[in-house]
C-alpha cells in the first residue's frame, strides 16, 4: 500500500485547505447558525472541488475531507460527492450520469443519502410495506422496466437534507432510488441535532423514486468478497447499496480525522500558551500523556481511512476496511472531541468557543456512523462471513 498522494490529490489538499482556512472562520461559522454556508459552497464548486472527486477518487475526498473537519466549515461537501457524484458515477445509467453529473459538478444540485446506520440488520434498516409508516421506506407501483416506483415513509434524520435537491434512498431490499426534494409528496421537515449540519426529516408519501442503475444490476467489485454463502452475505458484499454504504463510511472517517485534528491542535495551542503556577499546562505529565493518547488516535483514524479509501480506488476488497475506519472514527473519534474539550478546562465548556464546535462534529460523526458497539458487532459479523467463505 502506498498513501502518499499523487500529484493531482496533493493539488486539490492544498487547495481546499486554502479555501477552507479563509473562509471557514469562527466568526463566519457563528453568523451562520446551523445553516450552510452558502458563499463557501459556491467557492469550493467555482474551485472544481467537488468535481475533482471523479478524478482523484475516494483517497482524494479522504484528503480533502480532512480539511473540511479541522474547520468544521459547513458546507454539504461530503454528502454530494459520495451519494450524488461518486455514487451516479459508479452506479448510475449513462443516461443518469449525463443528465445528473453536470449540476451535481458545478453545485447547482447538493445530494444527500437517506441511509440506516448498519447493513444487514433488519431493526436498523428502513424496511418496506404496504403503504409504508413510521421508520419505513416502501417501494410499489413500479413503472415500466423497473426504472420508477413510488415511495412511502419516514426517514427520521438525513443530513444535510434542507440543502438537498437530490436524496438517495435505500428501501429495505437495498435498492437504491434517487427522489428529488421538489417532488410531490416529498417533504423536508427540519430537525436539529448535535452539529449544525442542516439536517431534517425526510416523509416519503408515493413519492416518485428513480432507480439508481439498472434493474437487476450487479454489484462493484470493489465491495470485495465471493458470492454463494447466503441471502445476507450475499447482499453485504455485493450491489450498489453495499458500495454506497462502504464510500460513505470511509469518507466520513475521513471527515472524522480532520475534525479530531482540529480539536488536538486547538488544546495543543491552548495548553501551550496557558500558564498556571508559572508554567504551561503543556509541561504537565498528565496533559502530556492525554494529548498523546489523542494523537494516537487521530493516527488510527487517519490510517484506517487511508487504507479503505485505497483500496477501494484500486478496486480490492473493502468492505472489512471501511467498516474497521468507521469503527476507529467513531470510538476513538469521541475519545479525541473529549480530551479536547478537557485540555481547555473550563475555556472548553464555553459553547462559544471554536473548540466546542469539534466535540458537537465529532460526537454527531459518532452517532451517524453507528457508534463504536455496533460498528464493531457489525465488523465482527463480517469478519465470522469471511471466515465461514475460506473454510
Amino acid at each position: 500500500m502506498d498513501f502518499t498522494p499523487t500529484e493531482e490529490q496533493a493539488e486539490a489538499q492544498g487547495l481546499a485547505a486554502r479555501i477552507f482556512g479563509d473562509l471557514s472562520t469562527p466568526e463566519r461559522l457563528a453568523a451562520s447558525g446551523t445553516g450552510t454556508d452558502a458563499e463557501l459552497w459556491k467557492a469550493l464548486c467555482a474551485a472544481g472541488l467537488p468535481a475533482a472527486v471523479e478524478d482523484i477518487g475516494l483517497l482524494g475526498l479522504v484528503l480533502l475531507l480532512e480539511e473540511q473537519g479541522r474547520t468544521t466549515a459547513q458546507v454539504p461537501f461530503a454528502v454530494t460527492c459520495v451519494y450524488g457524484l461518486l455514487a451516479v458515477a459508479e452506479h448510475g445509467t449513462a443516461e443518469q450520469r449525463e443528465r445528473l453529473l453536470p449540476a451535481l459538478r458545478d453545485g447547482t444540485a447538493v445530494a444527500t443519502g437517506a441511509f440506516p446506520a448498519r447493513s444487514g440488520v433488519r431493526s436498523a434498516a428502513v424496511s418496506a410495506g404496504a403503504g409504508g409508516g413510521a421508520g419505513a421506506v416502501g417501494a410499489g407501483s413500479a413503472g415500466a422496466g423497473g426504472a420508477d416506483a413510488e415511495l412511502s415513509g419516514v426517514v427520521p434524520y438525513v443530513p444535510w437534507l434542507r440543502d438537498a435537491t437530490h436524496v438517495l434512498v435505500a428501501d429495505a431490499d437495498q435498492v437504491l432510488w434517487i427522489v428529488r426534494t421538489g417532488e410531490p409528496g416529498a417533504t423536508v421537515l427540519p430537525v436539529e441535532t448535535t452539529a449544525p449540519w442542516s439536517a431534517a426529516r425526510l416523509v416519503l408519501d408515493g413519492a416518485r423514486g428513480e432507480r439508481l442503475g439498472e434493474a437487476g444490476a450487479g454489484g462493484s467489485s470493489a465491495v470485495g468478497g465471493s458470492s454463494g454463502a447466503g441471502e445476507r452475505t450475499e447482499r453485504a458484499r455485493s450491489g450498489a447499496y453495499a458500495s454506497v454504504l462502504a464510500a460513505a463510511r470511509t469518507a466520513f472517517a475521513g471527515l472524522q480525522a480532520g475534525v479530531c485534528a482540529g480539536s488536538l491542535a486547538r488544546a495543543v495551542e491552548h495548553t501551550a500558551t496557558r500558564e498556571q503556577f508559572g508554567r504551561p499546562l503543556s509541561t504537565n505529565q498528565g496533559v502530556l500523556l492525554r494529548a498523546a493518547d489523542a494523537h494516537m488516535d487521530v493516527e488510527a483514524i487517519r490510517v484506517t481511512a487511508y487504507e479503505a479509501a485505497w483500496r477501494r480506488d484500486q478496486r480490492l476488497p473493502c468492505l472489512t476496511q471501511a467498516l474497521t475506519a468507521a469503527w476507529w472514527a467513531a470510538e476513538a473519534g469521541r475519545r479525541v472531541v473529549h480530551a479536547g474539550q478537557h485540555l481547555h478546562g473550563g475555556t472548553g465548556a464555553d459553547l462559544d468557543h471554536p473548540v466546542h464546535r469539534h466535540f458537537l462534529w465529532g460526537r454527531q460523526l459518532d452517532a451517524y456512523l453507528g457508534g463504536g458497539g455496533e460498528v464493531l458487532q457489525e465488523l465482527g459479523e463480517s469478519l465470522a462471513d469471511e471466515e465461514r467463505e475460506a473454510s
